[in-house]
């Protein structure tokens, strides 16, 4: 077995265990650190709208020009009067983004373009967008947003409780806020590919968060009922248990969108690759990183409120301070010591870290009858 495989074994039988809602505060910290920064760039610099939603022309040339991607851009600029962008493809051709323009005045630009560039007017497409196209969009996006929010809340209420519904819905905020924020810090254009992105990263984030939850609700069936772990302990364990599998099932889907990113975008110039590979791979990272380090934690924070789980943190303290009284080993906390299923019926003997002492069999000498042994 490899050594991840080894490691992932260990975490998930409770043999050695990182704890992360102990430390939840610093999650806690760099999270919002990380958010407010985020908004800062939103608040700042802007989204940088693409022509989707702005309305405007799309001038794709010829393919191997000579020309430029700067003297593209002065053309463009001279012709229109407008910013432009301009995108040399893979196979040499120029894209030429004009935003905010008068769709009448196309043919004139194109024209222009055409004399500068010189090449045939009829060797340049032109695409014309009208900015009432990009408020539906943007309208249908919001909606669809708006309804998966309402629908993942109720699904986690029904099949879990509400204070999971809630910190899974804290997560997908901020999985949305950094993502957008990094757009914004970047100066990448918001397109029809970045609302695909982001719809795409919010069902990867809730599945990633409802593994550990699934894991989490099965481990804390009548949880009040022993008295070796708290409820964070136990989540800490849940978390740890599914490590390994999230970094795994992370890493996966992160490598073939790097290569979309870094490959795709950066060395062959395909703008669309950008838009969607970006949402993607900042969408992805955080959405494990919330899963593990805010979700979860969050959780725990919220049912330690409650009055019986208060209630057992204290005869779990008091238990683990009688016992190191009396010199006893300490009770381990969930992270390191696999919680059995038979915790309720061994709740006597003490749990300590690394190999157990077996216990002598309950029914030995059960059914021989009494008086000395022939």
């Amino acid at each position: 077995m490899s050594k991840l495989g080894t490691l992932g074994a260990r975490l998930h039988r409770g043999e050695i265990g990182y704890d992360f809602v102990g430390k939840r505060k610093i999650w806690y910290a760099i999270s919002i650190l990380i958010t407010i920064t985020a908004i800062l760039g939103l608040t700042v610099r802007g989204l940088n709208m693409g022509i989707e939603f702005q309305g405007g022309a799309v001038f794709t040339t010829q393919k191997h020009m000579t020309s430029s991607v700067t003297q593209a851009e002065t053309y463009a600029q001279d012709a229109s009067g407008h910013d432009a962008i301009v995108q040399k493809l893979g196979d040499g051709s120029l894209r030429i983004q004009i935003a905010g323009i008068d769709t009448d005045k196309s043919g004139q630009i194109k024209d222009q373009l055409a004399k500068d560039l010189k090449v045939d007017s009829e060797n340049i497409n032109a695409d014309l967008v009208g900015p009432s196209w990009g408020d539906q969009i943007a309208n249908k996006a919001w909606e669809g947003l708006a309804i998966f929010m309402v629908l993942v809340v109720i699904y986690l209420a029904i099949a879990f409780e509400w204070r999971m519904a809630v910190a899974a819905l804290v997560a997908l905020i901020h999985d949305i806020t950094i993502t957008v924020g990094i757009y914004a810090l970047v100066g990448f254009e918001v397109t029809p590919g970045t609302v695909i992105g982001l719809l795409t990263i919010l069902g990867y984030s809730l599945y990633d968060t409802v593994v550990v939850f699934d894991s989490l609700k099965e481990q804390t069936k009548d949880i009040t009922k022993q008295t070796r772990y708290t409820y964070s302990e136990i989540a800490d364990r849940s978390i740890n248990g599914t490590l390994v599998r999230s970094i795994n099932t992370t890493v996966v889907a992160l490598l073939p969108v790097a290569g979309l990113l870094f490959i795709g975008g950066g060395v062959l110039g395909a703008g669309m690759l950008n838009d969607i590979s970006l949402s993607l791979f900042v969408g992805l990272a955080a959405g494990a990183y919330s899963s593990i380090f805010i979700a979860t934690p969050l959780v725990a924070d919220l049912k330690e409120r409650e009055p019986q789980m208060k209630a057992l943190r204290k005869r779990v303290l008091a238990k683990r301070a009688q016992a190191a009284a009396k010199g006893e080993p300490l009770d381990a906390p969930a992270s390191a010591v696999p919680l059995d299923d038979d915790d309720e019926a061994d709740d006597a003997t003490p749990a300590v870290v690394g190999p157990r002492n077996q216990p002598a069999p309950r029914n030995r000498g059960r059914g021989r009858p009494s008086g000395k042994r022939r």
